[in-house]
């Protein structure tokens, strides 16, 4: 038997044009089932004026969205993917049943032994997610079996972005702020401790300021030292004309041995080896334990400024959910798309015949 009776242009052209096109025809007028398409653009930003400055100024020399509002939205986006939002939209909207509902539409309903992966499956193909990383605004096209269940979906989806978005802020926001407070305790108890060493220190030596007492010792061992050569001169210009046994002499004398005992002894005091004694080693002690105290004071009063300020980004919105397109109601479904989807099928049809076709007349010329 040869192949180009069997397979004859006019059983071609039914089995590969006319037989797919009858059936996708009853499909479409018998099992199709209505699908409605509703879409919203939303974007996160963040309320605070720095990050508004920082992304005004990125948007103007890249023309992007701002890194951190691209990391936001994109944590949005894997949200909306979720299992666990597809499961509290279930319960909210009934979802399953829903999608179980066009009992006739075999290839675009949801069959009820499916288990909750392939349910997540299917939500996530009726849900699509377009992200512009020029512009960070995300659009989200919801799809269902009847116009208000596509709107309710989409309008839930945004509901629950927008407690995500404000539930993340305040856990970070939360999270900065104890920190703060833990570095803020910490620094207080550093400064706590510094003054006490302080205030042991001055106790122990008995010295309120070693610094002012070492300033006014070496101020008196100057005036003394002083002092001491106008007597010794004076000593000297009496013993000139007067004998040593005078009492002018012997007073001078007296008065020089005394203020010379006195000039020792305050050497001593700032010089002396003995380290309890020694101002000068007091000072160096002390100063250093005024630095620990000024250094731990400071630290205190960032941490106290970053308290403040953790605070109050814990009492606002540190970022928003901004609803550039609002979800709205459809008039008309979009799916099936009736004469796409035959103008399609009908283009691949005409080129499975072509190659039959030839395959048909190759076949032929080889038997003859």
């Amino acid at each position: 038997m040869k192949v180009a009776k069997v397979f004859t242009p006019f059983r071609l052209m039914l089995g590969l044009i006319v037989f797919p096109i009858l059936v996708v025809v009853l499909y479409f007028v018998i099992f199709a089932s209505k699908r409605y398409v509703t879409e919203s653009g939303v974007s996160v930003r963040s309320a605070t004026v720095a990050a508004s400055a920082t992304l005004a100024l990125s948007s103007g020399l890249t023309g992007s969205a701002s890194p951190t509002s691209y990391q936001d939205t994109l944590y949005l986006l894997d949200y909306i993917k979720s299992a666990s939002l597809v499961r509290e939209l279930d319960v909210k909207l009934k979802l399953r049943e829903h999608f179980e509902s066009p009992k006739l539409d075999f290839i675009f309903r949801l069959w009820s032994i499916a288990t909750k992966e392939q349910f997540v499956d299917y939500f996530q193909r009726r849900v699509e997610l377009d992200f512009d990383d020029v512009s960070g605004l995300l659009t989200i096209r919801t799809e269902g079996f009847d116009a208000a269940m596509s709107e309710r979906l989409n309008k839930a989806i945004l509901e629950a972005s927008e407690r995500f978005v404000n539930d993340f802020s305040n856990r970070v926001a939360s999270e900065q702020m104890q920190f703060s407070e833990k570095e803020t305790k910490a620094a207080a108890e550093q400064l706590q401790l510094a003054k006490t060493n302080l205030v042991t220190f001055q106790t122990k030596n008995k010295l309120l300021d070693p610094v002012a007492d070492a300033t006014a010792a070496t101020s008196l061992a100057a005036s003394l030292q002083a002092q001491l050569s106008g007597q010794e001169t004076q000593l000297k210009t009496l013993q000139s004309y007067l004998s040593k046994d005078s009492f002018q002499v012997q007073t001078l004398r007296d008065q020089v041995a005394a203020t010379r005992s006195q000039l020792e002894l305050e050497r001593a005091r700032t010089t002396a080896e003995q380290s309890g004694d020694r101002l000068n080693a007091l000072t160096i002690d002390y100063q250093r334990l005024l630095v620990d105290a000024s250094f731990a004071e400071s630290s205190y009063q960032s941490a106290l400024a970053a308290l403040h300020a953790a605070r109050l980004d814990a009492s606002r919105k540190l970022k928003s959910l901004i609803v550039v397109a609002e979800p709205v109601k459809p008039d008309s479904a979009i799916y099936p798309r009736y004469l796409f989807d035959l103008g399609t099928l009908l283009v691949l049809c005409v080129i499975a015949y072509v190659i039959a076709r030839l395959t048909v007349a190759t076949i032929q010329e080889h038997q003859d």
